[in-house]
């Protein structure tokens, strides 16, 4: 062979070899890693049981992808997994399982309800002295409920995943017998930080709230012995500011609680746990309107509490069908505690009692505000929403 054209398959050869080559180490876009998927709850209002069943978990690096688009990955539970979300308080975890995806940046999350169950429901409510009833996922069934969550995974790593779902926001009547998913969920810090402490036993079903400037970030319902844990929180937004509530009960409230990646905080111990006073409850209720905004409507109570400024004290979805809502609120005046390293906590009385302030709010609605005093009675308020 001529030695010119030797040359030139040397070159064609080496140039191959060291394209191979560079594919082989890539710039790490492509080298496999695993996503690690778990499941967590914030409390339910007036449930014993949500009951969703997981069929698939699916992946994909363009946050504004359809379901219809390419580039899904997918995890497939089967069987469907049936998780009751009312087991998953106070930091207990459901685990969904793992999946390997080349390294990279990913923007979107989905997960994909079964829609019937073999036996039992696929997806159902219990109400709380009342019978299991199905709930209607027609307006996530086909595409699944979209979690937008940057997340990056590497090499020969374990990236992780949490989906935080909020029971009490995700379920609104619909009618009288009806109840409908409108699924609030959020990914959060597996690793996060944690709040712990004891309420009073004696007050059933308190709702212990991390918030933010008056906006919910994790909660949880006390169990049987008063125990309560907020886990995942993210150290970043610390501090917190820690809101107690409980029907028949005044509301509770320690400002300022912080915690880092390395070290949460206690608010109280067993042999002195933080007790609500007694109080009579007073309730705001109507009609949200119009029959356009049901679907999404909510209204929520906020009232503010000395140093800790407003907080959110209830929250609920309107009737899907009706447009009807109620809230139960407090007539007492809310206790106040700042942080310490020293416990007990010492809590004094803050703020005006029964005087809220009531917003009420909807996809692709401006919101309305409407303050009202409930020292002397219960209180309506209908209100009909505007387009944005």
């Amino acid at each position: 062979m001529p030695r010119l054209k030797l040359q030139r398959l040397r070159s064609a050869v080496c140039a191959a070899a060291a394209a191979i080559l560079l594919a082989a180490c890539g710039s790490g876009e492509t080298d496999p890693g695993t996503v690690r998927f778990a499941l967590t709850d914030a409390p339910a209002c007036g449930f014993d049981q949500v009951n969703l069943s997981i069929e698939r978990i699916r992946v994909n690096r363009n946050a504004d992808a359809s379901e219809n688009s390419l580039g899904w990955t997918d995890l497939k539970l089967a069987p469907a997994r049936r998780i009751d979300l009312l087991k998953l308080g106070n930091g207990v975890l459901e685990e969904l399982g793992e999946l390997q995806l080349p390294a990279g940046r990913y923007a979107q999350l989905r997960l994909v309800l079964a829609a019937k169950g073999e036996t039992t429901p696929a997806n159902s409510v219990l109400p709380t002295g009342g019978e299991e009833t199905v709930l209607d996922i027609a307006s996530i069934e086909a595409g699944g409920i979209r979690v937008v969550h940057a997340f990056s995974v590497e090499q020969d790593k374990v990236t992780d995943v949490l989906f935080d779902f909020d029971a009490c926001r995700s379920v609104a009547r619909a009618g009288d017998d009806g109840y409908v998913l409108r699924p609030e969920v959020k990914a959060v810090p597996r690793n996060g930080a944690t709040i712990t402490g004891y309420v009073d036993p004696t007050a059933a079903g308190v709702t212990v709230s991390a918030q933010k400037a008056g906006v919910q970030a994790r909660a949880t319902v006390a169990d049987a012995n008063g125990r309560f844990v907020i886990a995942f929180l993210d150290p970043a937004a610390s501090p917190y500011d820690v809101v107690f509530t409980a029907g028949g009960h005044a509301t509770a409230v320690v400002v300022a609680v912080p915690v880092s990646a390395t070290a949460g905080a206690e608010l109280s111990r067993i042999d002195s746990p933080i007790a609500l006073p007694s109080a009579t409850d007073r309730t705001v209720d109507g009609v949200v309107g119009p029959a356009a905004a049901r679907g999404t409507a909510a209204v929520r109570a906020r009232q503010v509490v000395g140093a800790a400024g407003e907080v959110e004290i209830a929250r609920a979805n309107v009737n899907a069908a009706s447009g009807s809502y109620t809230l139960s609120l407090p007539g007492a005046q809310a206790r106040l505690a700042t942080f310490s390293g020293r416990l007990p906590l010492s809590f004094s009385a803050a703020g005006n009692a029964g005087r809220y302030v009531l917003d009420a709010t909807a996809d692709g609605y401006a919101s309305q505000e409407q303050a009202v005093d409930l020292t002397g009675s219960s209180q309506t308020w209908n209100v009909t929403l505007s387009r944005r």
